[in-house]
């Protein structure tokens, strides 16, 4: 009996330190982030947009009583409905870095684009502003892909979805989702994030012990701050080496130095830092039976090779995998971004517009 007590003590005593621990992390006053400002330069993707084959029409359409803002661009002097393309950016991006320079590609090929900005990021409504939270993030997908189902200019049968990084993932989990009747036609995810788990591990050999604790103490103080429903603690999206940001190091920076507009936001809410390594796309792959083209950068920390070659055996028949020799940041300017488009615009053709005989 009172071995019993003195446990219950011990346990106690536990819940009381962990309760205060949380108490002091998320309340702590004074603790905040020096922001990260990335110069402004030639917009490189931007200017790849001037020319357009067809138009681009902004709409709106609501998730949960949220607003989403996004764009349709249509193919020129369509007389039938269209097949089309739902896309959204990755981790802290919108649809003005750099969507356009694809969904161009696409509407010359003869094929639709519904390109968006996620709720609370962007041009999207939603408070707190630049909250990144894969659950909803994927809701705005689902809508998105409804939206584009129902309007009269899309073919409804020919819904294919587009991702990068982090919005690779989701079209994996979204497409595995999708339950109507006119299932998902074809993905393309280049640089996907595919394991969370893996990609974490890849992040404590490259960034160090230090670095990890440093982004989990932020996290849990913004999302302790979210239960007590005060503000948000926020975090530079991108930042220099050796600061705190989701992702700090030079080739992300200086990637968003290029495809960034003017009134870039580099700041979120700080709590995805402590969900990421829980989003498993990969455990999902098995339920998706439609044609999948993986792009991968061969030097690409957060897609290791190993997890390619899992997805892969676990996609079958129905996964196609193309290898780059580059990083994860490559695949967005100059000529990685010709080579990558290129095949999307190819695997996209095949499986949305078959020549028959």
């Amino acid at each position: 009996m009172i071995v019993l007590v003195y446990i219950g003590i011990i346990l106690a005593a536990i819940v009381v330190t962990f309760v205060a621990e949380l108490l002091i992390v998320g309340l702590f006053p004074g603790v905040s982030v020096p922001k990260q400002y990335p110069e402004r330069k030639s917009r490189l993707l931007q200017d790849k947009t001037i020319t357009r084959t067809g138009y681009r029409k902004d709409i709106r359409f609501d998730v949960k009583g949220t607003t989403v803002s996004a764009w349709l661009f249509l193919p020129e002097a369509a007389s039938s409905p269209v097949p089309c393309i739902v896309m959204a950016h990755g981790l802290g991006g919108t649809k003005n870095m750099g969507l356009d320079a694809y969904a161009v590609r696409f509407q010359k090929a003869g094929i639709a684009t519904l390109a968006f900005d996620y709720r609370y990021n962007g041009e999207s409504d939603g408070d707190p502003r630049q909250l990144i939270w894969i659950p909803y993030q994927l809701e705005d997908y689902a809508a998105a892909i409804d939206y584009a189902r129902n309007l009269k200019e899309i073919d409804r049968t020919k819904i294919a979805l587009w991702g990068t990084s982090l919005s690779g993932g989701h079209t994996l989990v979204a497409a595995a989702r999708d339950r109507k009747d006119n299932k998902i036609a074809c993905i393309a995810a280049q640089c996907p994030l595919l394991d969370g788990t893996e990609t974490a591990e890849e992040h404590v050999k490259h960034m160090g012990i230090k670095h990890i604790l440093r982004m989990t103490g932020h996290g849990q103080r913004d999302i302790i701050r979210s239960w007590l429903r005060l503000s948000p603690h926020k975090i530079p999206i991108v930042g220099k080496p050796g600061t705190i940001a989701l992702m700090a190091n030079t080739d992300a920076w200086n990637t968003f130095l290029e495809i960034a507009p003017d009134d870039f936001v580099n700041e979120a809410c700080a709590r995805i830092a402590i969900r990421m390594d829980k989003y498993r796309p990969i455990n999902q792959l098995s339920q998706i039976n439609c044609p999948v083209l993986l792009q991968v950068g061969d030097n690409d920390m957060a897609v290791p090779a190993r997890v390619v070659n899992k997805a892969q055996k676990l996609l079958g028949q129905h996964g196609e995998v193309i290898h780059y020799p580059i990083d994860h940041f490559d695949i967005y300017l100059g000529d990685n971004f010709e080579k990558a488009v290129n095949d999307q615009v190819a695997f996209f053709r095949k499986h949305l517009m078959p020549i028959t005989a």
